[in-house]
């Protein structure tokens, strides 16, 4: 238990801009009894428990913001087991998700799930985000693939849920359940992972345009292809200029970019990737360039998963906003924000998943006087996301940032269930309290 002043600062943030409270104490777990412990004593009095792994969080799931204490997990982070017959990992919350994807691909197995903080976010924070990341697009999200979780409930009771095998459908999906939760119904000791062959092969290109209205139907037109990518990714011209800073080789008069990959046996990835770079070119593609070594491809995508935090070099605030559209309506969404952007003036770069509509708009300023231009900026957008039949989040969860806005995509009969649900698994509250959820009364109570 640390109650140093300091030490309990270091861990009342997480990368989003939610303001915390200082939390009491920072508990630092080991084991599934010792997060049992902690729960029966929160619960018996009553303290806040936020749940804390990597701290890469974007919403403030978090970030303590009743106080109370935080349970740290970065202690626990055994990978227990990788089964190659049985194509499973079995690991603890603290696992750092590279590592896990290191261990399983020595196996020549693959774990999809790959969010771009990967080298520091833990398995424990993308089970309760259902984190996905560029390979969602072919391989799915991080629900996906886990079969079982030990959870410890609110008042220290252990359960086993889910199962080994691929198939199970014995009584409610309480796996399921859990998955996504942010930590606000249980918390996740130990996680068994669903793995998959390694493909042999991986073929990246960077597609170059020169509008940026063309971004949309340049992932169209690899989706007419009848070829389904490892990943599309997406980048608009704010996010082009930070790749050349970081020497990415970035054609003048590029205004866009998508970065498209394939995976498979070798023949069939050549093949594809030839296929999908003919038809981006008859589509009036500015430039092709394909990563011909593995070292071309590492610094395209180093680049690609540090997007945020160059960003953040860019202003003294940065608010980073995770939503998705169908893939059809991916154009109407980029006119939104550049409408917004002007409307507001706020400077509003985006980029992301674009082969799932997933875009990450970021919003950035630097003054306070800016600020009420941002939130103004933020209801704008996702009044226009659930206006084309969108959600507010993809992959980052609601936390507190988006709680309050929860109900322009929800009702309130929908709302009410989940907190019945949360009242029946934490009748004291104290798991995660002030996450998901908007505030019932008056705001500043």
């Amino acid at each position: 238990m640390l109650t140093d002043h300091d030490q309990r600062e270091a861990y009342a943030r997480d990368e989003s801009e939610a303001e915390p409270k200082l939390p009491d104490a920072v508990i630092r777990v080991r084991t599934t009894d010792e997060v049992s412990a902690t729960m029966q004593v929160a619960t018996r009095f009553g303290v806040p428990v936020t749940a804390r792994a990597g701290g890469t969080g974007r919403t403030g799931g978090a970030v303590p913001v009743q106080g109370g204490w935080v349970m740290a997990f970065e202690r626990f982070d055994a990978i227990d087991e990788v089964s190659v017959e049985d194509a499973v990992a079995v690991v603890r919350p603290g696992a750092i998700l590279a590592n896990v994807h290191e261990a399983v691909e020595e196996e020549g197995l693959l774990y999809p799930p790959d969010p771009n903080s990967q080298a520091s976010c833990t398995i424990g924070g993308n089970v309760a985000e259902n984190a996905a990341g560029p390979r969602a697009f072919k391989y799915g999200v991080t629900r996906d693939y886990v079969l079982g979780l030990e959870v410890v409930l609110a008042d220290g009771r252990v359960l086993d849920l889910g199962r080994r095998t691929k198939k199970g459908v014995t009584g409610y999906d309480l796996t399921a359940l859990m998955v996504g939760s942010e930590g606000t119904l249980g918390l996740v000791t130990r996680a068994t992972l669903q793995l998959i062959p390694k493909p042999q092969a991986i073929r990246t290109m960077a597609v170059h345009l020169d509008d940026q209205t063309q971004m949309a139907a340049a992932v169209s037109v690899c989706l007419r292809e009848r070829i389904t990518p490892r990943c599309v990714e997406v980048m608009d011209g704010t996010t082009l200029g930070l790749l050349r800073t970081a020497g990415v080789p970035v054609p003048i008069g590029s205004m866009a970019m998508l970065i498209v990959e394939v995976d498979g046996e070798e023949a069939q990835a050549d093949a594809e990737l030839e296929r999908l770079g003919n038809a981006l070119v008859e589509a009036g593609a500015l430039e092709i360039l394909v990563a011909k070594h593995g070292t071309d491809r590492e610094r395209l995508w180093s680049a690609r998963r540090n997007m945020s935090r160059a960003l953040r070099t860019l202003a003294k605030h940065k608010l980073s906003e995770d939503v998705v559209v169908p893939r059809s309506k991916l154009a109407s969404l980029l006119g939104h924000i550049r409408q917004i952007s002007e409307t507001r003036q706020i400077r509003m770069p985006a980029y992301g998943h674009a082969g799932d509509g997933n875009l990450h708009v970021n919003l950035l300023w630097d003054t306070p006087d800016e600020e009420p231009r941002v939130h103004e900026a933020i209801g704008d957008l996702f009044r226009a996301v659930v206006e084309l039949d969108g959600t507010l989040s993809g992959e980052h969860g609601i936390g507190a940032l988006k709680a309050p806005y929860l109900s322009l995509e929800q009702s309130e009969p929908v709302i009410q269930v989940q907190r019945d649900l949360k009242a029946t698994l934490d009748p004291a509250g104290v798991l995660n309290p002030g996450k998901i959820f908007p505030r019932l009364g008056h705001g500043s109570c």
